[in-house]
């Protein structure tokens, strides 16, 4: 069995062994930013290519490719698909890359992506042979039809940019990993360690961080945190977790001790749970399942709320 650190994937034709893209914005300093970026062991860096200049020693992206990680150029700041085609094709002559983050904002506070600009955006790029790694919603239809449009992966938010919110809709997230014929990689609204262990539990195949890292009071900390829990939230998508149930069940039970005969009680389908028998009502797919389903307690037992 191969450690965790030993899991190659596939973006956009580009092997990678590291699962965790670093986005540049918010370094306070180019220091921070090298440190960050070998802290986090990631291949592959975002760029806004709106808010930066040259490209020489010294510079943003001279950093970058002094410290043996690639340019991921993105389209930030943009509102219309026209500027996003325009702006890709700079970065395209500027970078020699086919590569690009599309982004394409709804307006200047929430950040949120615009659903028909992005989707119009996709297919103008893709169209000019660009290799297009859309940040959308969390939608499953959109990042269906954003796949449809031959995007090489989809970025659905966890929560607003910058806003370290967390996933705040994870059901949202597994279903769109559950369909995804592409790379699904978890964009904006991480927080902290946790929040992309839990990106990876969903089922995606990697997170992109920016804010958590580069804002985080020790940037360099943070990164190793960062790296080390997408790793293991990969590992313990891999491993499988346990379904939920709605009992405790002993680690080693007695099937004839008195305890067991306590708990099972006399009703069939509220003992097969108690054992542990029988998972929570509508099964366990596979990955991590959805929230609870609805419950209420009465006369001591669980009953489920039908819909």
């Amino acid at each position: 069995m191969s450690s965790p650190a030993a899991d190659p994937w596939e973006l956009a034709g580009r092997k990678m062994s590291s699962r965790l893209i670093v986005g540049t914005g918010g370094a306070p300093s180019l220091d921070v930013l090298r440190r960050v970026l070998h802290a986090s062991g990631t291949e592959l860096t975002t760029v806004a290519m709106r808010r930066v200049s040259g490209a020489g020693q010294g510079s943003l992206i001279g950093t970058i490719r002094d410290a043996g990680v690639a340019v991921l150029p993105n389209t930030a700041g943009c509102h219309t698909a026209a500027e996003a085609l325009l702006t890709a094709r700079l970065a395209r002559e500027a970078l020699e890359t086919d590569l690009v983050k599309l982004e394409v904002v709804a307006d200047d506070i929430t950040l949120l992506p615009d659903p028909v600009e992005l989707l119009d955006a996709a297919q103008l790029l893709v169209a000019d042979g660009f290799t297009v790694l859309p940040y959308t919603n969390d939608d499953p239809v959109l990042a269906l039809r954003l796949e449809e449009a031959g995007c090489a992966a989809v970025m659905p938010l966890g929560a607003p940019i910058g806003s370290g919110l967390g996933i705040r809709n994870p059901h949202n997230i597994s279903m769109i990993t559950e369909r995804a014929g592409v790379p699904v990689i978890l964009d904006a609204g991480i927080g902290t360690a946790s929040d992309a262990a839990l990106a990876m539990e969903l089922g995606c195949a990697g997170v992109l961080i920016a804010s958590a890292i580069t804002r985080a009071a020790d940037p360099e900390r943070m990164a190793t945190a960062m790296a080390l829990a997408v790793a293991a939230g990969r590992a313990a998508y891999q491993a499988g977790r346990i379904p939920r149930r709605w009992h405790a069940v002993a680690s080693s039970p007695s099937a004839e001790g008195p305890m067991a005969k306590s708990a099972i009680g006399s009703d069939p389908q509220h003992s097969a749970i108690s054992r542990g028998d029988t998972p929570l009502p509508g099964g366990n797919p596979p990955g991590p399942p959805g929230p609870y389903p609805p419950m209420s307690l009465r006369d001591g037992k669980s009953q489920v709320s039908e819909p």
